[in-house]
């Protein structure tokens, strides 16, 4: 759990840099969409592999990955 709670300081002290986020509730809001789509990309992965009609409902240049 302190692992999990160093990584959210650190990404934490790093957007306070950013210009364009004002307090912790934006920053807090933007962690959260960054967390969803790392595991939205992880489970895509798997869903590939396990169904073979799975079409992601995220367009490319907008995934994880990209």
């Amino acid at each position: 759990m302190s692992n999990i709670t160093s990584i959210i300081k650190l990404i934490r002290n790093i957007m306070r840099k950013d210009e364009g986020l004002e307090g912790d509730t934006q920053r807090i809001s933007q962690m959260v969409w960054m967390l969803f789509m790392k595991i939205f990309a992880d489970k895509e992965e798997e869903w590939k592999i396990s169904r073979k009609t799975y079409k992601s409902p995220i367009p490319e240049k907008l995934k994880w990955q990209n």
